[in-house]
């Protein structure tokens, strides 16, 4: 059987932290190796990030419906400070990532989702103390930035544990908990607030994380292969009574540290000015998460004033996003899956680029989606209707998003979380971003030509799947140089 690309990668990453003994795995069947896990304990391990990655998506829009009410008792003074209120938290998005990533390269996963999901428990109770708009704004974007973890790893926790021809189920789990919370979190949002009060939203997210706190000591193993074997290596050392200050390259040790620390800082960057793939696929997922996050900002305002629904009714808008992406995630992940199967059933290897098949199909469902929504709300039709558009944008999108997680994971091994850091600052950017416009994009153009805006620009990246797929081994090649600096 041929020793996974990450196993190699992870040795040499070891290897280069640690100089004077270098530890490797003990054959293929080593214990240590996360990817020879028991299957149970594996999909244990997924649940659970999966579970802090629902919880996390979930405070991104539980709040939606409630703006109204949070705005008014918190004196918002403008529509604009108002509209900040949920872009705050995907502004805390777009910087976590540059600070998890490399922290879990340079001390793993396990240590980084556990100081950061306290850190986001004790943000979410600010937020549900919060006395005026500038306090509750700030928890927000503290919250954001602290609770972007497990989106930021995640994938590449995925990646840890599962070999190549198993990533497409489990994939789709992680993924499916990180798109569909935003879409349910309304639902509950909006009958949360009329039972009791939009704090009430805050007080329920810092229960269910807690429970996940006291849970992740004891499921949530360390699974980056380069901080398990510079641990194997340590105990060597230890064992060997062999110290760096003993050593004759101490000063050489020293300053490879300093390296490490600057190269896993520094790569996020690297890989997005310098790769090619790293740059479009991040350009590309930017645009539809972007996308996505208008819609959540704007759908409960729109059906207020066409359809004067109730804040619970407004929740359960959120539906039709969510409906898609289940149907995508439950069609993806197992063709994916079978994909792999038949390549190694033919002795064949699955290439990352096969992987960004359903990106076809997602280029062209994002752009008919945004063209049905938008058309049939110009028309007051009746309410199910756009949704039935959204629920075609949602399978789009969540065929253009899983498969960039998965590809990047493959593609980059080791690497992979600073590969995804790149994507995920970019896109958290612009899902906080685009929404600020929303309002003077529809007064200024309507609902049909200003969804069908959207979808002229989703259109011009429909070739960007292609040329990756027809490209992106040689600029594969290409990028091995760039993610080792």
């Amino acid at each position: 059987m041929k020793e996974p690309q990450i196993s190699e990668d992870a040795e040499q990453t070891a290897a280069a932290q640690t100089q004077q003994v270098v530890a490797g795995w003990d054959g293929e069947e080593d214990p240590l190796n996360p990817l020879n896990w028991s299957p149970g304990y594996k999909w244990c391990h997924i649940l659970l990030v999966s579970l802090l990655t629902f919880v996390i998506s979930l405070s991104s829009s539980m709040l939606a419906p409630a703006i109204p009410q949070a705005a008014h008792d918190l004196k918002t003074p403008t529509a604009s400070v108002e509209s900040f209120i949920l872009s705050a938290y995907v502004i805390g998005y777009s910087l976590g990532p540059l600070l998890v990533a490399p922290l879990s390269e340079l001390y793993g996963r396990s240590l980084v989702y556990q100081v950061s999901s306290l850190l986001f428990a004790a943000f979410s109770v600010g937020c549900a103390l919060s006395t005026n708009v500038g306090m509750f704004i700030a928890f927000r974007l503290l919250s954001g930035c602290a609770g972007v973890t497990p989106l930021a790893l995640g994938a590449s926790s995925v990646g840890d544990v599962m070999r190549e021809d198993q990533m497409g189920k489990p994939m789709a789990l992680w993924g499916l908990a990180s798109l569909l919370a935003p879409v349910l979190a309304p639902v509950a949002g909006g009958y949360l607030t009329e039972a009791a009060s939009w704090r009430w939203i805050f007080w329920v997210i810092v229960i269910a994380m807690g429970v996940l706190i006291f849970a992740s000591p004891f499921l949530l193993r360390e699974t980056y292969a380069p901080v398990i074997l510079e641990r194997k290596a340590a105990r060597m050392r230890k064992s060997l009574n062999v110290s760096e200050q003993q050593s004759s390259m101490h000063a050489s040790v020293a300053t490879s540290k300093v390296a490490v620390v600057r190269s896993a800082f520094l790569r996020p960057f690297t890989m997005f000015f310098s790769s090619p793939i790293v740059l479009i696929l991040s350009i590309y997922v930017a645009c539809v998460y972007a996308y996505q996050y208008l819609m959540f900002s704007t759908l409960a305002s729109i059906y207020q004033a066409l359809y004067k629904l109730s804040a619970g009714k407004l929740g359960l808008i959120y539906l039709g996003t969510g409906i898609g992406t289940i149907l995508a995630v439950g069609f993806i992940g197992p063709m994916s899956d079978k994909l792999a199967a038949r390549n190694k059933q033919n002795g064949k290897d699955t290439t990352p680029e096969q992987i960004l098949w359903p990106q076809l199909m997602g280029a062209i469902l994002v752009p008919a989606g945004l063209f049905w929504y938008g058309w049939t709300l110009e028309a007051e039709s009746h309410p199910v209707v756009p949704l039935v558009g959204l629920g075609v944008f949602g399978f789009g999108m969540m065929a253009v998003l899983m498969p960039v997680q998965m590809y990047l994971v493959q593609a980059y091994g080791v690497h992979s979380a600073s590969a995804l850091a790149a994507t995920n600052t970019l896109r958290n950017i612009a899902g906080a971003l685009l929404p600020l416009g929303g309002p003077e994009l529809y007064q200024t153009l309507g609902y049909g030509w200003g969804n069908s805006l959207l979808a002229f620009i989703s259109i011009a990246m429909i070739p960007m799947p292609a040329v990756l797929m027809r490209f992106g081994g040689k600029l594969r090649a290409r990028d091995r140089n760039i993610i080792q600096r």
